[in-house]
């Protein structure tokens, strides 16, 4: 059946200017890291993506290596565009990123200007895209100078492949010298997609000052720690979850354990605020007013919905944020 957008799409999602920039982006975004690939069911992810947009989730964001396989999200947002978003491409934000991993020999990752335009070129295809709204510099490149890195985001809003650029694990330090040079080159530094969580708080030390101070947005991602800021482990490690898996995964079993005890004293304060810990955790990083959007994962329509239900209450008492900061802490 073909799709058409909910008339009401727009009614419930807070959106947030991007940095200074004229961009807005909706408080919740969908990522495609898993649940899209080429391994993935098709109508599974189909359904995530129409059930999003239906709820004001205008921004998709993909990269280079995103699958599994590698680059077969990229192919299954093509796919989706063709036979349900084409009409509303104007009102989406397509990101995608080159960085890590891709293909064979001495070209295939890190921030060479070879490596990133060839990549980007790759992902219009899978895509079917012209342009990207957003094109990311997923990790610096140790050895590349980063002169060279941010001209070749440059490039690719010159060229038209881009309308904006952004840096993604980037340090406070990297990203000041990344927005000076793209603020030289004409291309200012759009926004900077960091890793944060409860369980993961390193951007609170310098980054988000750089980010305010340079008028750069951000869009967070593992706002839920891998699944550990959700109910998923609260009752021990399930067959099959991802603190089981191996690949592009970042939690282990000890992860889980250690972190335990904590998760489920915040899963009682969630409670009482009439949320579930995820809608907590999520709540709890869109607080800073340096966070434009969390970027969330969804293996299923429920839990896309459960996650935007986190919008229904983003407030938090003096008392509950030193609450939560006695718990982190413990």
């Amino acid at each position: 059946m073909p799709y058409l957008a909910s008339d009401s799409r727009y009614a419930s999602m807070l959106y947030n200017r991007t940095g200074r920039s004229g961009l807005k982006l909706p408080a919740i975004s969908l990522g495609w890291w898993y649940n899209f690939g080429g391994r993935d069911v098709l109508e599974n992810g189909r359904a995530i993506a129409r059930r999003a947009f239906d709820m004001g989730v205008t921004h998709f964001d993909l990269a280079n290596n995103y699958g599994p396989p590698p680059g077969s999200a990229e192919e299954t947002f093509g796919l989706l565009l063709k036979q349900d978003f084409h009409p509303y491409r104007d009102e989406l934000i397509i990101s995608t990123k080159a960085g890590y991993d891709m293909w064979p020999g001495p070209y295939g990752e890190w921030g060479s200007r070879k490596y990133l335009l060839a990549s980007l070129d790759q992902s219009l295809k899978r895509m079917g895209l012209d342009y990207v709204d957003i094109f990311y510099s997923h990790r610096p490149d140790p050895e590349t100078p980063l002169e060279e890195t941010m001209g070749a985001l440059d490039s690719a809003v010159r060229q038209g492949k881009a309308l904006y650029v952004g840096i993604s694990n980037y340090g406070p330090e990297k990203t000041e010298e990344a927005a000076r040079i793209l603020r030289e080159l004409g291309t200012p530094c759009l926004i900077h997609q960091p890793r944060y969580s409860m369980f993961d708080r390193w951007i609170e030390d310098g980054l988000l000052d750089v980010l305010t101070e340079e008028g750069i947005g951000c869009i967070v991602f593992s706002p839920l720690a891998q699944g550990q800021l959700t109910d998923r482990y609260l009752g021990g490690i399930p067959t099959g979850a991802r603190a089981t898996k191996t690949e592009r995964v970042w939690l282990t079993p000890d992860d889980v354990k250690k972190n335990l005890p904590k998760a489920k004293k915040l899963n009682e304060l969630a409670k009482q605020r009439g949320q579930s810990l995820a809608q907590m955790a999520l709540a709890w990083v869109l607080r800073k007013p340096a966070v434009t959007s969390a970027l969330i994962g969804a293996s299923s329509v429920q839990q896309l919905d459960d996650n935007l239900a986190a919008l229904n209450n983003l407030q938090f008492s003096d008392d509950e944020l030193q609450a939560i900061e006695k718990i982190l802490k413990s």
